[in-house]
């Protein structure tokens, strides 16, 4: 079963902030949260180290094949709530919007970070 979620507003948000702390571009930073998200969820549900997932940054969609016990979970979850399982999914996601990112209040400019190769 491959599920397919479209991010919100506050994940590309956070994934850019995320990105450009890092310098990377849109896209890589989006597939990274993403990465990130899913292996979270995964790993707490089944102990998975590792996801089958895409990206189509341009529409804003993640693609995931789940693992069994996940999507048995997400099944259940719908079941008990009347939400898809990709609806299920997709909250859980946005959950982890916001995970790993500075908590300092975002990007600090060169001035504030001598080691920071950025050149502003």
């Amino acid at each position: 079963m491959t599920l397919s979620i479209t991010v919100s507003d506050r994940f590309r948000d956070a994934a850019t902030a995320w990105g450009d702390d890092r310098l990377m571009d849109e896209e890589a930073a989006l597939e990274t949260k993403a990465e990130q998200a899913l292996l979270e969820i995964e790993h707490l549900v089944s102990g998975a180290n590792e996801v089958e997932f895409d990206v189509d940054a341009a529409s804003g969609e993640i693609h995931h094949e789940p693992t069994d016990d996940l999507e048995g979970y997400l099944e259940r979850q719908s079941d008990e709530f009347g939400l898809e399982p990709d609806a299920v999914l997709a909250l859980h996601v946005d959950l982890f919007a916001s995970a790993f990112l500075d908590r300092d209040g975002g990007s600090e400019s060169s001035s504030d970070r001598p080691d920071d190769p950025r050149p502003y």
